[in-house]
């Protein structure tokens, strides 16, 4: 008999009643009676678990009374409604035969156990029901953020891992070189020939599609090596980059908010024990606050509007709220959870603090930028119409010291049939904290690089 996917069982459970059935999957929970005992199994394949129950008549009962947490077994019964107050269903079974042995110092016992501790046997955290809802919805969301831009005809450009440029700066990525460590690197002998990086951004290789296919993005992991120990950076993630011709920024705002809508919005409707679960788990109103951002307009502000909102509040910041200053996390959190008491765009921001490729307002102080705020992760998004004019961009990078040589393909999309264009970045485990409500980035990605850590 061939084995049943828990999740197809569940899904239609009427189809399966008292039909014997067969089950591959692992023990969650075990406890034993004299006569009789329930095993908490899942599979993984669904959120669900189910209990199976067994009693002194299977041939083997003193040998499944001993099977121990963390054990992968399969369970050949009939599918039964289920005897307790909660109802449901149960498995009674008939055979259960050890699959792979569990030693009694299993780590993961049924117990809560502290995120810090699970982040250190990683390689078992997926099986606890945490970690089963965060993953199921970072798998659900990554497949929500692919069906979004097919349906709205967005090319899907897989950019270089490996660059030879950083838009973001060069101070903060990891080097690739085959040169001996600890000798000065003559980059012209090495792999490339050239100084070469993991890649913290595939914005400006995107573009390049961009203006050849009118709308694409990018989904992928980026590097970044900044030695910061916070809740919410680490070196390796993953980020969400959209580039769009013949768009300006307010129209790149409306995509944006629908975007974020609709991947929320799928979200909801396909992780609901998911949510439930981490509702629970984390005591926020998680899914109350999803439907609020899926049925609510996204408030937009100014950068300067924003300052003054800030000034006015009446509060003792840390930080004091200026103009050519960036708006610190504090402040962000005052904006979202106090102010709006929702995500909010900051719009045209001082050029001094943004990066070169954004496009300079007639003003002389600010460029076509937009920062999205959100409750919880801070900022989850940021984007800008693109410099179109090739003058203004050299101009500007000749100020900041970037290269124009290295970057003369760059400049030459503004020759060679320029258009206006925007696009955006965003974090994904910037999202799944927003979605999930676990609020550390090491909680919401399989294996976290930070400083200091990268084993598995």
């Amino acid at each position: 008999m061939d084995s049943i996917d828990l999740r197809i069982l569940l899904d239609s459970p009427e189809d399966y009643l008292e039909r014997e059935v067969k089950l591959q999957g692992w023990i969650r929970n075990h406890r034993k009676q004299k006569s009789f005992g329930f095993i908490d199994f899942f599979d993984g394949t669904c959120f669900a678990s189910l209990q199976v129950v067994y009693d002194a008549s299977l041939p083997n009962f003193a040998e499944v009374s001993a099977f121990r947490v963390g054990s992968a077994i399969g369970a050949v019964g009939q599918l039964v409604p289920s005897q307790g107050k909660a109802g449901g269903w149960e498995l009674k079974a008939e055979s259960i035969p050890l699959l792979g042995d569990c030693p009694e110092e299993y780590p993961l016992q049924p117990k809560r156990h502290s995120l810090e501790f699970l982040r250190e046997i990683a390689y078992l955290r997926p099986r606890t029901r945490l970690f089963q809802a965060v993953f199921r919805i970072r798998s659900i969301a990554s497949f929500a953020i692919h069906a979004y831009f097919e349906k709205h005809g967005y090319l899907y450009v897989h950019t270089p891992i490996i660059t030879a440029n950083a838009a973001e700066g060069a101070g903060n990525t990891f080097t690739v070189t085959t040169q001996q460590l600890g000798a000065k690197p003559d980059y012209s002998q090495d792999f490339f020939g050239r100084p070469t990086s993991l890649a913290v951004t595939g914005q400006l290789e995107g573009e390049t599609f961009a203006l050849a296919f009118k709308k694409i993005y990018t989904f992928g992991p980026t590097f970044r090596a900044e030695n910061s120990n916070t809740k919410t950076h680490a070196a390796e993630f993953w980020m969400i980059e959209p580039e769009i011709a013949f768009c300006g920024l307010h129209q790149l705002m409306d995509i944006e908010e629908d975007f974020l809508k609709s991947i929320v919005a799928y979200v909801l409707e396909h992780a609901p024990a998911e949510l439930d679960f981490l509702e629970t788990y984390t005591g926020a109103p998680l899914k109350a606050t999803l439907h609020a951002l899926v049925d609510t307009p996204i408030a937009r502000v100014s950068y300067r509007e924003a300052i003054d909102i800030l000034k006015r509040s009446g509060r003792d910041f840390e930080f004091t709220p200026a103009f050519g200053a960036d708006i610190a996390k504090e402040h962000e959190k005052y904006l979202t959870d106090e102010y709006f008491n929702s995500p909010v765009f900051v719009y045209d921001w001082p050029r001094d603090i943004k990066a070169f490729y954004m496009y300079q307002n007639d003003d002389g102080e600010t460029v076509d930028a937009v920062d999205l705020l959100v409750p919880g992760a801070g900022e989850l998004m940021g984007g800008s119409q693109r410099e179109t004019r090739y003058d203004k961009l050299r101009a500007r990078m000749e100020e900041l010291g970037i290269s124009t040589e290295e970057l003369y393909w760059y400049l030459n999309l503004r020759r060679f049939g320029g258009c206006e264009h925007s696009g955006f970045g965003m974090g994904f485990e910037r999202l799944l904290i927003y979605l999930t409500g676990v609020e550390n980035i090491r909680d919401v990605i399989p294996y976290p690089r930070t400083p200091g850590n990268c084993e598995f």
